[in-house]
């Protein structure tokens, strides 16, 4: 069975390095799906969950607030400010910061700061969505 290289990247630290079968992401222009020798690609990806299934079936889940996506025949690297393995993901915290998000959409005032909330929030609903994602998948 074909695998392919990937490798997700935060600002921080190396969230995952592995050989997977199937990597599916939220890209700008909608959801990718990657398999081994895929034509090469670099785009942005939205935030949400990196799906990536492995080469003995299992799934491994990673948040990623945004970031940027390459895609060769034999590899794949998510490069991301923000990213969060599955398992380490707060319900808690993730409600907390759409609350703060919510609030400061309330409070703009200025186009930038009602652009700075609006992504917040995106970011935030995002993080809960793959939260909700990578319990299923459990």
């Amino acid at each position: 069975m074909s695998t392919i290289h990937v490798d997700v990247v935060s600002a921080e630290e190396s969230i995952f390095s592995g050989e997977a079968r199937f990597v599916a992401l939220p890209g700008e222009a909608g959801e990718l799906g990657i398999y081994p020798r895929h034509t090469p690609l670099i785009t942005r990806i939205k935030p949400g969950s990196v799906r990536i299934e492995m080469a003995d079936g299992s799934e491994e889940f990673v948040f990623v607030a945004g970031g940027m996506l390459e895609v060769q025949p034999n590899c794949v690297t998510v490069l991301s400010d923000t990213a969060i393995r599955g398992k380490d993901l707060d319900e808690e915290k993730a409600n907390e910061a759409r609350a703060a998000a919510k609030e400061a959409l309330q409070n703009a005032k200025s186009d930038i700061d009602l652009a700075r909330a609006q992504s917040e929030l995106v970011t935030a609903a995002a993080q809960i969505s793959a939260l909700r994602k990578y319990r299923q998948g459990k």
